[in-house]
């Protein structure tokens, strides 16, 4: 439901405002919006006079948290993985079905040979499934293409997608994200190629909100990293990483030290990663779904990265091959379920952390004045059943102040 200037009434508030009590929960709250922005939030019977006589929604009692965000996908490519993930089934590790031509390399070859309209028509799927469940910011990489035609046209088409749908897009250039075959054994000179002349061409077409690698024993290393890192920050972009999956490989400490956005993954994160991270105010962003499909056995440190303050986030990781996931909110079971999350971290992490996950929170996230009114109204008693159920959706609607 869209409105320009409205009184929300009758209704729970998660706001998920730090500090208070917990989800920043008011009873039997009242919101008023005026052009799309939070312009009061407190409960009903404070409403303020100078909001009587606006059209009022009486929302039933029910919960309203801020529209879910989904800070971490790869959505858009061709082709499918299921074969690997037979192969995985019967022993093979990603690391192999990687090092023999598998993994991200065969989805690169089939979003290659698909069409920009037919990449599209793909990923829309995937898309909605998202939107079906609160979810009204979603972060898409490139990554696929490795090179720069199809680097482009994934960007596009992620562009396109929220275009389609009025939903807000936020895109990450992730040229490292594996060595392609024509530049097999010369990873330098695919690292050259990447920040001489993809990333300037994807910047010059303002498709990019920001830049992604992934550092790891099978892709980049730390090395190759900071010069794809450079080229991003001389060209204004900030830069996020996938870092510490399969190894501890230092990337997180070196994604902290250019300020990064978020630091994706994270099972193999030290603590000297974990103190980078907190003095550079970079999100920690975990991903239950790759990590349940993967078989995985190493958790990330969770206590270890409360204790320092840094901000967790969690994300679907949607991909064709570790995390072929497109539920926000059993993404949200997972990260307590496997990872031991409370339900108010979880929620957390798809709300106000996701938000600075992206370099957003200052206008979403939350429910506060001054912030856009972006509402998802769910069909609940606490919170907590938000992470609670297993392949239940009972959002209501979405309420949209624009």
């Amino acid at each position: 439901m869209n409105m320009t200037c409205t009184v929300l009434k009758n209704a729970k508030f998660a706001t998920m405002v730090s500090g208070g009590l917990s989800y920043g929960l008011i009873e039997n709250g009242a919101v008023a919006i005026s052009d799309g922005m939070i312009n009061w939030v407190g409960p009903e019977k404070e409403l303020p006079l100078e909001f009587a006589g606006l059209q009022e929604k009486d929302l039933g009692g029910r919960l309203v948290t801020p529209a879910l965000i989904d800070c971490h996908t790869h959505l858009v490519y061709g082709g499918s993985r299921a074969t690997e993930f037979e192969l995985r089934l019967k022993g093979a590790s990603y690391e192999e079905i990687s090092r023999s031509g598998g993994g991200i390399l065969s989805t690169v070859t089939a979003t290659r040979n698909a069409s920009e309209e037919e990449l599209f028509a793909q990923s829309l799927p995937r898309f909605d499934a998202l939107l079906a469940e609160g979810v009204r910011t979603v972060e898409i990489k490139s990554g696929y293409g490795l090179d720069l035609e199809t680097e482009i046209k994934m960007l596009r088409v992620a562009r396109q997608l929220g275009k389609e749908r009025n939903i807000r897009v936020k895109t990450s250039f992730l040229g490292a994200h594996a060595i392609p075959p024509e530049f097999a054994g010369k990873a330098e000179a695919y690292i050259d190629f990447v920040c001489e002349e993809v990333l300037p061409a994807v910047h010059e077409e303002k498709l990019a909100d920001a830049v992604d690698g992934f550092c790891e024993n099978i892709a980049f290393s730390p090395k190759q990293i900071s010069m794809v890192f450079e080229k991003a920050t001389s060209l204004g972009l900030p830069v996020k990483l996938h870092a510490e999956q399969l190894s501890n490989y230092g990337g997180a400490a070196l994604a902290a030290k250019y300020g990064a956005l978020s630091a994706d993954h994270l099972e193999y994160l030290d603590e000297a990663g974990i103190l980078a991270m907190a003095k550079s105010g970079t999100v920690a962003v975990v991903l239950p779904g790759a990590f349940y499909t993967l078989r995985e056995t190493q958790l990330p440190p969770l206590n270890s990265l409360r204790k320092a303050g840094v901000p967790i986030s969690i994300a679907t990781d949607c991909n064709p091959g570790s995390s072929p996931l497109t539920s926000l909110l059993l993404c949200m079971n997972m990260a307590c379920t496997l990872f031991r999350m409370t339900p108010e971290e979880a929620l957390c992490g798809v709300t106000r952390e996701a938000a600075q996950a992206l370099g957003i929170g200052p206008e979403v996230g939350t429910i506060e004045v001054g912030k856009k009114a972006e509402f998802a109204v769910w069909n609940v008693e606490q919170p907590a059943e938000l992470a609670y159920r297993i392949g239940c959706n009972p959002l209501e609607e979405m309420v949209l102040g624009h």
